[in-house]
């Protein structure tokens, strides 16, 4: 985290009754340990905490889905251009949040040393990679970083 000038981080926060359990094992509950970041996480280095799923209609995969803050706003209004991406999970919210800051204007590139899939169905990482690259985003590792 400390290469890049800001940092801003996503984090589930469901409530306990939601339509995103009805698809995935209950997790990430706002309120709940589950719902915290690691103790290993750095969050005096984060600017922003961009909170998803925070409600019982709300899937949360992107964290510009956010219902706190419009991500691509503040974004720009900080002089942001591109994005280097990573988290969890590569096939759900790394893609959709992937797709949605090249939809939003931003050079984005995907950390894919620093990302995992759940890979539900075989492979689902990998077809996630490609369509994320079909979309112009640029995948590359952190070594890659100067």
């Amino acid at each position: 985290m400390n290469k890049f000038k800001l940092v801003v981080a996503s984090q589930d926060y469901h409530p306990s009754e939601t339509i995103h359990f009805n698809q995935w094992p209950v997790h990430c509950v706002k309120g709940t340990a589950g719902a915290e970041f690691h103790p290993d996480f750095l969050r005096n280095q984060v600017a922003l905490v961009v909170r998803t799923g925070t409600t019982p209609e709300d899937h949360g995969y992107s964290a510009f889905e956010s219902t706190e803050v419009d991500l691509s706003n503040y974004l720009k209004s900080q002089g942001v251009k591109k994005l280097y991406v990573c988290g969890l999970a590569t096939d759900y919210c790394v893609k959709e949040s992937v797709l949605a800051a090249l939809e939003n204007g931003f050079e984005t590139f995907v950390l894919t040393d620093c990302i995992k899939a759940v890979n539900v169905n075989p492979h689902d990482g990998e077809k996630a990679l490609e369509e994320m690259k079909g979309k112009r985003a640029l995948l590359i590792t952190s070594d890659d970083l100067n």
